[in-house]
């Protein structure tokens, strides 16, 4: 027995098949679960002094990530004297977020972690 409406004097209950009733509500639970989307966070790592060729390579893989749905986790990574030359990392990041500006927004600004730049772009 199953209090429906407790707030109402007197109250009112009704008789229930609890089994049926944790069966539909697994069935409700797997349906949710059926039509949420998981997104994946790709990474694409770049350096520096990357050739303009390379560069549109990893710029067709980010697109191809995006058009899938799924964050991109772009990496710049220095290494030995690189490190004294952070403007160019940031000049790299920003020609990434120029070329994809019209298919993704940046989700987290690029920021210096250790030996490495990061960036993150989501789906619009």
């Amino acid at each position: 027995m199953v209090e429906v409406q407790p707030n109402v004097e007197p109250p009112v209950c009704k008789i229930l098949d609890y089994g049926k009733y944790k069966y539909e509500a697994q069935k409700r639970k797997n349906e949710a679960r059926k039509k949420q989307k998981i997104i994946d966070i790709k990474e694409i790592k770049l350096r520096p002094n990357i050739d303009h060729h390379d560069f549109n390579v990893k710029m067709k893989s980010v697109k191809k990530f995006i058009d899938n749905g799924d964050k991109v986790k772009v990496t710049l990574r220095f290494r030995g004297r690189e490190m004294a030359h952070h403007e160019l990392g940031s000049t790299v990041l920003d020609r990434v977020k120029e070329n994809t500006s019209d298919m993704c927004k940046v989700e987290v600004l690029p920021k210096l972690e250790g030996r490495q730049m990061v960036m993150i772009l989501a789906p619009k």
